[in-house]
């Protein structure tokens, strides 16, 4: 295992690293800037590696474009919150309207737009910032970390933990684009439900069954484009369970995610050459309380993972 900083330029005055784990084949680039996951290099079935994430060679490409989140850390909320307002414990919380008439990812200058401090840990590296009571409208004094960790078999972890003073929301997720080359993509997710949404992306309250859609991934079938949609996914307790498996049959190259969140949200465009695989709670969720609670209090600790795990075939 080897794991390396250097500088990566600087964000109004504030100097970023980028810290690289290498494990075996296996080596990912991680910033400060946005906790953003630059690369992921892994071999194919010939044994080529190449990096399977979309990004930039250089910081300026990340300021200038920021809007496709490519392999950000995405905070405080992931998704959308509709109207870009929510009300908890009878007070009502005003967001930014950043995604149409909705809250997007955090709001205009959500967790992926902050320079994060960072320590070397055994295996990776963890980032960690205090977003401040009021931040982009939420509640709270929120002490958070993302901790990026390769293991033994040159998998991907990323754990998230949050703590705050004031009770708030919170939902965090990464947002790499996997492009595991070839062209054409198979995918399989673990999901017999997804959540229908209104015009603007916003969840409507439904449960749907994907039998008999164009969303039943159960069995793995070609990746159509465009996909934007979040996937309840089947699981039986905590812990981490299967979410989905992207492949191509070009290279061979598969991603396996695990983690131990309700949702999977999908997001693949034509214009961007990649496909989004974001666990996550629910979008919306602080207006519905019929989907799974984001609500943190005091006291209490968020805590999240998710595992990509790389191969081939």
């Amino acid at each position: 295992m080897r794991i390396t900083g250097e500088p990566f330029g600087s964000v109004d005055g504030t100097d970023v690293t980028r810290w690289t784990l290498q494990h075996g084949a296996v080596r990912v680039r991680v910033l400060t800037y946005g906790g953003i996951v630059q690369s992921v290099e892994t071999p194919d079935r010939d044994g080529v590696p190449d990096d399977v994430v979309l990004g930039f060679p250089g910081l300026e490409g990340y300021l200038k474009h920021p809007e496709p989140y490519f392999g950000a850390l995405v905070g405080r909320y992931a998704n959308r919150i509709a109207g870009g307002s929510f009300t908890l414990d009878g007070t009502a919380y005003r967001l930014a309207r950043n995604g149409g008439p909705n809250s997007l990812h955090g709001g205009e200058r959500g967790f992926d737009k902050r320079v994060w401090d960072a320590q070397e840990v055994e295996g990776g590296v963890r980032l960690s910032r205090v977003s401040p009571d009021g931040e982009e409208g939420f509640p709270g004094r929120l002490e958070v970390s993302a901790t990026y960790t390769l293991d033994d078999g040159g998998a991907l972890r990323i754990a998230y933990r949050a703590e705050t003073d004031a009770p708030t929301v919170v939902a965090l997720t990464n947002h790499s684009y996997w492009n595991l080359g070839g062209g054409a993509h198979e995918l399989r997710i673990a999901a017999g439900r997804y959540t229908p949404t209104d015009a603007t992306g916003v969840p409507t309250g439904e449960f749907a069954e994907v039998a008999g859609t164009e969303l039943d991934f159960r069995t793995g079938r070609p990746l159509a484009i465009p996909l934007d949609h979040n996937f309840v996914l089947d699981r039986d307790g905590g812990g981490l369970a299967a979410a989905a498996e992207l492949y191509a049959p070009a290279t061979g190259r598969t991603v396996t995610v695990g983690t131990t969140e309700p949702g999977l949200q999908v997001y693949a465009d034509e214009d961007l050459g990649g496909v989004a695989l974001e666990t996550q709670h629910f979008p919306d969720s602080p207006n519905r309380p019929e989907f799974p609670s984001t609500v943190l209090r005091p006291g209490d600790v968020y805590a999240s993972a998710t595992v990509f795990r790389f191969g081939a075939r």
